[in-house]
């Protein structure tokens, strides 16, 4: 009997301690849950043109954000999301600006903040052709298997992940700086703006390029943050932000608590959170992706351009240059860019960005990026070059002395790529002068994709 007792007494203990532990992730998780879905939704509708049921039935359809509840305020553009009816989150949307989370501003601070974007020229794209305007001129190119491109595009757009439909929602092909071809889901076309999510990151490390270009900042100088002059954190440089080795105690994980839920659905300054986070190691030692580094970033951007241009600089000083006239970056509550994940545009103008790159920063003969960025931005981490990483891109391989290492198998080893949730993909591969654009909502088998759309050339 009286083990029968402590059998029961460790058995409701262990009940207690699992009703704890449950009821603390709900607490934890919960606003993050409304406020992911409160956001995501909100674009879909006033950046995407997307309805809520649609949006919904596809985007927060899995578990956990199907725990979810949202409801859409017309009359102030907004969505407001809840668990359960618990841990409400707003999201707003303002017509220059995007969508913002309301957290630690009152919505009131924020709605006041005025955002200046620029507007892209009044002019037709549709009579300009591509790559600055959106013509396509129809020409044959030699050495390319069409029919194969197309085989392979239908079928990416009915493949499968983890037994879930991918839905591959856009694919666009640019070979020797020509759209050679495209393929749209059902619902979607050249004109829908999509999410980049990461791959804002390198939009982001474009921006640092420019400003080194105008000789505003020195990449291996310290990063001019507020309050790491006076600690441990006064020799963390720019370069190791871009090449993610700042070394600041922070993880990438989302699927629990911790900082990265916490700055992108919990923090109105992203930026000034992470910069507060203690330094694990010595920077420049340990690489570490970090979308934290990214808003540090995006940040420093911010102080070194100055208030009255800061909102417009993206812009004019390269999505407009580039003729990404659809893009649209989103800023946090303080009013600075979410340099780390919150870009919309189409999957055409992604594949600009990409040709932009992949012609070492220059467009329609401007030089906008300094002319060895690219190259710089496409080797490895210093402190350890088995790092497939540059300057927030990826990097499929690189050769040592025994051997070639590629993320992708088969892709050839000088692809490197910005890369973002859910397979947002551009890959740019300079030795085939090719650009390919991939956008879904789930991940699809990329090695297989880009083998087949490799091989048609």
């Amino acid at each position: 009997m009286k083990l029968k007792k402590i059998a029961g007494i460790l058995l409701l203990l262990l009940c207690t301690g699992v009703v704890i532990y449950i009821g603390w992730l709900v607490y934890m998780s919960a606003p993050v849950i409304s406020a992911y879905g409160a956001k995501t939704l909100a674009s879909g509708i006033y950046l995407q043109q997307r309805t809520a049921v649609e949006f919904e039935q596809h985007d927060l359809a899995d578990f956990p954000f199907n725990l979810g509840s949202y409801t859409v305020n017309e009359k102030d553009s907004s969505v407001t999301g809840s668990v359960w009816g618990l841990a409400k989150r707003k999201a707003i949307y303002r017509k220059n600006a995007g969508v913002t989370v309301i957290n630690d501003y009152t919505e009131n601070e924020v709605r006041q903040q005025s955002f200046h974007k620029p507007l892209p020229p009044a002019v037709n794209t549709d009579s300009i052709e591509w790559p600055v305007g959106n013509k396509l001129v129809d020409t044959t190119i030699a050495g390319v298997d069409k029919n194969a491109l197309l085989t392979t595009m239908q079928r990416a757009m009915q493949e499968k992940f983890n037994g879930q439909p991918s839905e591959t929602r856009a694919i666009v092909i640019v070979h020797n700086g020509q759209l050679i071809a495209e393929q749209y889901a059902k619902g979607y076309d050249r004109n829908s703006r999509m999410p980049a999510w990461s791959m804002t990151k390198s939009i982001t490390a474009s921006l640092i390029g420019i400003l080194v270009k105008q000789n505003k900042l020195d990449i291996n100088s310290p990063a001019p943050v507020a309050g790491w002059q006076s600690n441990n954190k006064k020799a963390i440089t720019i370069r190791q932000l871009l090449q993610q080795c700042s070394g600041l105690d922070y993880e990438e994980n989302y699927k629990g608590p911790g900082e990265a839920v916490n700055m992108l659905f919990k923090k109105g300054d992203m930026a000034s959170y992470i910069a507060g986070l203690p330094l694990l190691h010595p920077p420049g030692t340990v690489f570490n992706y970090s979308s934290g580094n990214s808003n540090i970033l995006s940040r420093i951007i911010r102080n070194t351009v100055g208030e009255e241009g800061y909102q417009a600089f993206p812009y004019e000083e390269l999505l407009y240059k580039i003729n990404m006239y659809s893009a649209q970056l989103e800023p946090d509550a303080s009013g600075t860019y979410v340099g780390s994940s919150y870009c919309y545009a189409t999957a055409r103008d992604f594949a600009r960005f990409g040709l932009f790159c992949c012609n070492n920063g220059k467009w329609n003969g401007e030089q906008v990026l300094p002319e060895t960025w690219m190259k710089e931005s496409t080797q490895p981490y210093d402190a350890d070059p088995q790092q497939q990483y540059g300057y927030h891109f990826w990097l499929n391989g690189f050769a040592d002395a025994t051997k070639t290492t590629r993320i992708f198998p088969s892709a050839p080893a000088d692809m490197y790529y910005a890369s973002g949730y859910g397979g947002q993909y551009i890959y740019i591969i300079p030795s085939k002068k090719l650009v390919i654009v991939r956008l879904g909502l789930r991940k699809m088998d990329d090695d297989r994709f880009l083998k087949e759309v490799t091989d048609a050339f």
